[in-house]
């Protein structure tokens, strides 16, 4: 015959077991629920408020001005602009940055094209982005590109000592203005991931970013993958384009046959960077070039199943 103490015992140990089940259990039930917040928080690289306008300034039929540049991006609901320029916008550029800074948009990077034949290592126009930024107190991404002419009759050792010495010079006055630079692809042996990857890990920086793009990456779009793995630790933006492989260069999104399949490995990459979208046209207005790649981004969207991300456009 059981005695008492022992019953108690056992109805103490059958409560203590029951309760750890219903503990188990909602901790189970509390962390799929956390979890599934925590998924519905973490929002897409394809969202609306992630894009940035690139190559809207010179490309443009309409030429307009920075107080109607700032007024268009409004109306089409884009927060961020990258700057391009030629030398006639450069003496704007101050009253351009006030104007953006009112307009609420921000100033994600500006265009800095080191020029091969300048006696110095940047040349006029550049050293006068670098003094706008300075005077107006403004940080932003300067995205840094070579001609081919600059590496030309270099070996490879000598090509990769000289893009790291000259980037290194760029850095130092950036990094003064708490400005940084993202390395930008734009075609020739500079705009080769792998390159452009090997002048990073010369400087043994942990500070110089990279900016790819789709429309300079017809050749490459085989390997994107593999680029996009090799460029992800530096990865800062990514500019998207309708793809064809044998072109046109620009191509408004959801134009071509590539750039889903791109997109979708860039997403699956975990990149967590700016998307940017383009003008790129001189013979076109430049908002409907950013409506035309705003209607193909939802098209691809749909295409991609992600009816959340989609919402951020309506």
């Amino acid at each position: 015959m059981m005695r008492k103490s022992e019953k108690n015992f056992m109805s103490d140990n059958k409560k203590n077991r029951n309760w750890s089940i219903y503990s188990i259990l909602f901790l189970i039930s509390f962390g799929i629920v956390f979890s599934c917040n925590q998924t519905e928080n973490v929002k897409s690289i394809f969202e609306k408020e992630n894009l940035v306008a690139w190559c809207i300034v010179p490309f443009d039929s309409k030429n307009r001005s920075p107080d109607e540049r700032a007024m268009m991006l409004n109306e089409l609901g884009i927060t961020s602009i990258a700057w391009d320029w030629r030398s006639k916008h450069l003496p704007l550029f101050e009253y351009e940055i006030e104007i953006l800074r009112k307009s609420n948009i921000e100033l994600k990077s500006v265009w800095f094209y080191v020029n091969a034949s300048s006696e110095n290592v940047i040349d006029n126009e550049c050293e006068m982005i670098l003094q706008s930024l300075e005077k107006t107190k403004t940080q932003t991404d300067l995205w840094v590109s070579f001609p081919e002419s600059f590496f030309e009759g270099l070996s490879e050792e000598e090509k990769i000592k000289k893009g790291a010495s000259t980037i290194g010079y760029i850095n130092n006055r950036a990094r003064k203005m708490n400005c940084t630079i993202s390395l930008y692809n734009h075609g020739g042996w500079f705009g080769t991931p792998e390159n452009m990857v090997k002048i990073i890990k010369a400087m043994n920086s942990t500070e110089i970013g990279l900016v790819y793009n789709f429309h300079h990456a017809h050749s490459q779009s085989t390997n994107f993958e593999k680029n996009i793995n090799l460029m992800l630790p530096y990865l800062t933006t990514v500019n998207l384009n309708g793809m064809r492989k044998n072109g046109p260069k620009i191509l408004p999104l959801g134009d071509g046959n590539m750039e889903l399949e791109m997109m979708k490995t860039l997403k699956d990459s975990g990149f967590s960077g700016s998307i940017g979208i383009l003008g790129h046209k001189d013979d076109e207005d430049v908002k409907i070039s950013l409506q035309k790649n705003l209607d193909g981004m939802k098209k691809l969207l749909e295409q991609m199943g992600d009816e959340s991300t989609l919402k951020s456009y309506n």
